[in-house]
C-alpha cells in the first residue's frame, strides 16, 4: 500500500517565481539567501541574529536555499529551521569546547591525501567538494566547507585513488565535503567511476543534506546515474520532523523505489531537536518513507556551536526514553565523535546490575529484574580459515 497523498506540507513556491524554476535544484542553488540584506527582505531578524550577521567575517558563511527557508515558522525566533539556519551572537561567544578541525582530519595520520581522510580501517571519505546547499550552524567541518576550496581537481582526485588503490583493505568510500550533490552529474559520475574501477571497493555512500534543502536535486538522472554504479548508499541528513515534506519524501521515495538503500543521520542539537517526541516522530516518519533511522551524533565541539551542543547526560536520557517503546527499526545508534580523531563511540543505557562470577543481573527498560547464567564452557576453535585469512590481511 502506498503511502496517503496530503501525509506531508507541500512547499509552495515564492510570489512571483515560475513553478518550473523553483522546482529546479540549480535555481535553488543560484538563489540561495547568503546576507543580511537577503533575509531581512522576508522577515524580521531578532537582536541576536543581526549582531550574528555584524560579526560574519569572524563566523561560518551563511546560506540557504529559498525553499529551505521557506519551511521555518518566521513569527518564532525559536523555530528549529531558522535555529539551524541564522547564525546569532552565541557563537561569537568563546568558551566551553571549542575546535576548528573536532574530528582531527587534518592530522597526518588521517589525512591521507590533501582530499581523501582515512580513519578507519575499509572505508575512506573523499572530500568532493567544500560547497553546501546550506550551512548548517552546527557543521563539524567548518576548517573545510565554505572555504571556497570548491571542487576536488582531477589532480586530487587522481592522488586519492592512487593511495585507495595502494590499499586493499579499503572496502568503501564515503562521498562527502561539502555535499557531494551539488555537483552536476557528470562530474560527480567521474568521481564515482574512478573509485569503482579498483577491485577492491566494493560500495559508494553519498553523504547529503540536499534531500532536506533542495530535493528537487534527486530526479531521475541522479538515479540513473547511481544505478550504474551499484551498490550505492545514500546518507541522509534529517534533524527535525519539520523537514520532511511532501517534495523531500518524494526524493526518498524515488531513491528507495529504484534500489538505493536511505539511511539517515542526525545531530542532537539543543533547543532544536533534544526531546524523545522530537526523536521518535522523525524516526517514525522515516521509516514510513522506508529511510533507516542510522545514526543520532552527539554535536561535535566546533568552533561557534557551544550553546547547540547537547549535554551527554540528556542524549542518554532521550535514548533510555525511548528504549522498549519505539522498535528496533526506528531507533537510531547514538553516537559520540572522540574528539582529535577517536573515531566514533556509541553509548547505550547501562541495564547492567551486577555481576558474580558467571551470573549477570540485569534490570529492563520496564523494570524487570532477571539474571543471565553466561555458560562456563571451552570456546570451539575457529575452523573458517579462508575467513580467517580475510580477516587478517
Amino acid at each position: 500500500m502506498s503511502r496517503k497523498g496530503g501525509e506531508f506540507r507541500r512547499v509552495e513556491c515564492w510570489p512571483g517565481v515560475l513553478g518550473s524554476d523553483w522546482g529546479r535544484w540549480q535555481w535553488q542553488m543560484s538563489q540561495s539567501l547568503k546576507t543580511l540584506d537577503d533575509f531581512a527582505d522576508h522577515m524580521d531578524l531578532t537582536g541576536s541574529e543581526r549582531e550574528g550577521f555584524l560579526g560574519a567575517d569572524r563566523l561560518f558563511r551563511v546560506q540557504t536555499t529559498p525553499y529551505y527557508f521557506s519551511l521555518a515558522d518566521l513569527s518564532n525566533p525559536l523555530d528549529p529551521i531558522r535555529q539551524m539556519i541564522l547564525p546569532r551572537a552565541e557563537e561569537l561567544q568563546n568558551g566551553g569546547q571549542q575546535l576548528f578541525d573536532p574530528l582531527g582530519e587534518n592530522k597526518p595520520s588521517n589525512r591521507a591525501t590533501s582530499r581523501l581522510i582515512h580513519r578507519y580501517t575499509d572505508r575512506a571519505l573523499f572530500l568532493t567538494t567544500d560547497i553546501c546547499g546550506i550551512y548548517c550552524r552546527y557543521c563539524t567541518r567548518k576548517h573545510f566547507t565554505a572555504s571556497d576550496q570548491v571542487m576536488a581537481t582531477r589532480q586530487q582526485l587522481d592522488e586519492a585513488v592512487a593511495y585507495v588503490r595502494a590499499h586493499p583493505e579499503i572496502k568503501e568510500i564515503l562521498f562527502s565535503g561539502g555535499d557531494p550533490l551539488t555537483l552536476g552529474n557528470k562530474k560527480l559520475g567521474e568521481m564515482i567511476e574512478a573509485f569503482y574501477q579498483i577491485e577492491h571497493v566494493e560500495l559508494i555512500r553519498i553523504g547529503s543534506r540536499m534531500a532536506t534543502v533542495n530535493p528537487f536535486r534527486i530526479d531521475q538522472e541522479l538515479i540513473d546515474l547511481f544505478k550504474q554504479y551499484k551498490p550505492v548508499y545514500f546518507m541522509a541528513h534529517f534533524n527535525h520532523p519539520n523537514e520532511i515534506t511532501e517534495e523531500s519524501a518524494q526524493a526518498l521515495e524515488l531513491l528507495v523505489d529504484n534500489g538505493v538503500p536511505v539511511f539517515n543521520q542526525m545531530v542532537l542539537l539543543n533547543g532544536i531537536n533534544n526531546h524523545p517526541a522530537l526523536v521518535y516522530a522523525l524516526s517514525r516518519r522515516l521509516l514510513r518513507l522506508r529511510v533507516k533511522p542510522y545514526y543520532m551524533f552527539q554535536a561535535d565541539p566546533s568552533i561557534g556551536t557551544d550553546h547547540l551542543r547537547n549535554p551527554i547526560e540528556n542524549s542518554l536520557e532521550i535514548q533510555r526514553k525511548l528504549w522498549g517503546h519505539t522498535s528496533g527499526l526506528a531507533m537510531p545508534t547514538y553516537i559520540v565523535d572522540i574528539p582529535d580523531g577517536g573515531g566514533k563511540a556509541a553509548l547505550t543505557p547501562d541495564f547492567l546490575e551486577s555481576q558474580n562470577g558467571q551470573l549477570w543481573q540485569f534490570k529492563g527498560w520496564d523494570g524487570v529484574n532477571a539474571t543471565y547464567a553466561s555458560p562456563q564452557q571451552t570456546l570451539a576453535p575457529f575452523v573458517d580459515e579462508q575467513y580467517q585469512r580475510d580477516w587478517l590481511a
